[in-house]
């Protein structure tokens, strides 16, 4: 059975804003079947941001989980601690295969299937094949320049795209 492999997802928070930014690469074993898969996304009215790395298909179904929770809790730290309980306890949403990167301006969060909610220290998180080196290239932009999140997240994954071959710059960008 081939391999697929798509998507690297960057949230950046500085100074107010947060930043999530995809790629748009879907690898199937050797071959580019997609270039602009998008995996970002608004949720919650605009009021937080989201992405995931993994299935479409288990991706969307949890973001729109996470969703459901921020409505009817109007918090993320709540509705992301919700979302992990669930996600980790019931035996059909166990077996979804994706990472979420959920964050307002205040909060960043990445979220598994094995109950972890994590808010990283530097306010920079990153998911997928070239998760690794997105998230060193934001940390150097975060600590050597005055890049807003926006422009670090967009940098941050060029670089990525550089290195890892399941990465492209076919870049989505959502800024709250």
């Amino acid at each position: 059975m081939a391999r697929i492999r798509s998507t690297t997802i960057l949230a950046v928070r500085r100074a107010g804003k947060l930043a999530i930014a995809g790629d748009g690469q879907v690898t199937l074993d050797k071959t580019i079947v997609k270039h602009g898969a998008k995996k970002v996304r608004r949720i919650a009215g605009g009021t937080a941001l989201a992405g995931f790395a993994g299935s479409a298909a288990d991706g969307i179904t949890l973001l729109e989980k996470f969703e459901a929770k921020l409505t009817e809790y109007k918090d993320i730290v709540r509705a992301a601690v919700e979302l992990a309980k669930d996600w980790r306890q019931d035996r059909a949403l166990r077996r979804l295969e994706a990472l979420l990167v959920v964050g307002n301006p205040e909060h960043l969060f990445l979220l598994s299937g094995t109950g972890d909610v994590i808010e990283p220290d530097e306010g920079i998180v990153a998911i997928g094949s070239g998760g690794p080196y997105a998230q060193a290239a934001a940390l150097a932009l975060m600590h050597k320049s005055s890049l807003d999140a926006e422009a670090i997240a967009r940098e941050a994954l060029l670089v990525a795209g550089t290195i890892d071959i399941y990465t492209n710059d076919k870049i989505i960008v959502e800024v709250i």
